[in-house]
């Protein structure tokens, strides 16, 4: 349990779980002044004014009780775009944009993905498994409780089954919530260079339904941009990772408006993510549809660029926004949510209050995983503990962690800023 003078609770009558939050709503974080939560088991039991405490809930022998000692009680950032597990770093290529390389230039200079392709490719499981478990610790202390990860860095059928089966390991094991996607098609690896419709068929005919007897990914991934996979390749992947019952992401409309998004809102994808360069037909596609943009302004920021998604124009179309890091060693290497956050605000033009549901129940939402995120009696008791008297002071505080508690699943797992529980 834990008290608070002012929560951002997503609160909603009657304590049901909400759809994605779009519009007005977009804005609303259901603040109670002086608000406490009881937590029984890995579920949010009761949420309300703390006066109100003593006469609805009652304590069970031994109940732990926290005190927000004047901050503030947050969902747990939910952060569904990510690419964990990887190996070795892209420190190098960070220079080279610095001097004035781009993105694309870099990779066709052999940098890019496929750098961390034979970073992971070399890696041992063990190795891997400790860079993940890092990343994972870093997020956690900056209050993110839920992650989604992809893989995409083995591309070969047996390299992208390991990374899958390392992120279900890290799920089993650590405190955060390991969403598992699959996404073999992130770049062309280098044995089918000048083949990439013969890899695109090794995904469809080999990958997909290998996948599919693994039984870990809950989505599949593809990069859709001019370079590394069309649109109709998307179409033939999506069709087959349907017939195997994943649900679809798209990383669409990146650096071009190549139609990625009214290609995912036609396909029924849970998310269509990046879209930088998204155009009106895009918009309105998605406006028409359930998919969930997923905004990456850290990407923009660490790529040096001075255009961000249109973040403003979105949300005033009524879509339900949601933000992400994309924490990855080339193009974004940033485990704070907390940072996003106040990114979105400044690149993407959002009010605080939105940039904190686009970070909590949007975005658990678009990691498919809608019983988080926000407050609510029903909820997983996922919850965190910031030394801040109120939700515009997180995204003003531009930097460090201000989290002095952690609950995951109704467990506390960080205290006094300290990871102190495993999974």
């Amino acid at each position: 349990m834990a008290s608070a003078t002012e929560q951002a609770a997503g609160h909603a009558p009657g304590g049901q779980l909400r759809a994605p939050a779009r519009g007005a709503a977009l804005g609303e974080i259901g603040l109670i002044p002086r608000g406490a939560v009881a937590v029984a088991g890995e579920r949010i039991a009761w949420v309300g004014p703390e006066i109100e405490l003593d006469a609805r809930v009652c304590l069970a022998p031994g109940a732990r009780v926290l005190d927000a000692a004047g901050g503030s009680v947050l969902p747990g950032f939910v952060d569904p775009h990510t690419h964990i597990p990887f190996a070795g770093d892209r420190a190098e290529e960070f220079g080279m944009r610095v001097r004035g390389r781009t993105y694309s230039e870099i990779a066709a200079a052999g940098g890019g993905i496929l750098s961390s392709v034979r970073a992971f490719r070399a890696a041992s499981r063990d190795e891997l498994l400790a860079r993940g478990r890092h990343a994972l610790d870093q997020m956690l202390l900056f209050g993110t409780t839920t992650i989604e990860a992809k893989t995409g860095y083995g591309l070969t059928t047996a390299d992208e089954l390991r990374a899958l089966d390392m992120m279900a390991e890290l799920d089993r094991t650590h405190p955060t919530t390991v969403v598992p996607t699959f996404m073999g098609a992130h770049a062309v690896p280098p044995e089918y260079a000048g083949d990439a419709a013969g890899y695109v068929q090794l995904i469809i005919d080999e990958m997909l339904p290998a996948v599919a007897r693994q039984g870990i990914a809950r989505f599949c991934d593809v990069f859709c941009e001019r370079g590394y996979f069309s649109p109709a390749d998307t179409r033939a992947i999506f069709a087959a990772a349907r017939d195997h019952g994943l649900a679809l992401k798209l990383h669409a409309d990146e650096f071009e408006d190549s139609g990625g998004a009214a290609l995912a809102a036609a396909a029924g994808a849970t998310s269509a993510d990046h879209l930088m360069a998204i155009g009106e037909a895009g918009t309105a596609a998605l406006a028409a549809s359930e998919t969930i943009p997923v905004l990456l302004p850290a990407t923009s920021f660490f790529l040096g660029m001075t255009r961000f998604a249109p973040g403003r124009r979105l949300a005033d179309a009524g879509l339900p926004i949601a933000i992400a890091t994309d924490f990855n060693p080339g193009s974004s290497m940033v485990a704070s949510m907390p940072l996003v956050v106040s990114l979105a605000c400044l690149g993407l033009q959002l009010a605080p209050e939105e940039a904190l549901v686009a970070a909590t129940r949007n975005a658990a939402h678009a990691a498919g995983v809608a019983d988080r995120g926000v407050l609510v009696p029903g909820a997983r008791a996922d919850l965190q503990i910031v030394a801040l008297p109120g939700v515009r002071h997180l995204a003003y505080h531009i930097g460090p962690s201000h989290v002095t508690a952690v609950v995951a699943g109704g467990r506390v797992v960080v205290e006094a800023g300290r990871i102190v529980s495993s999974r």
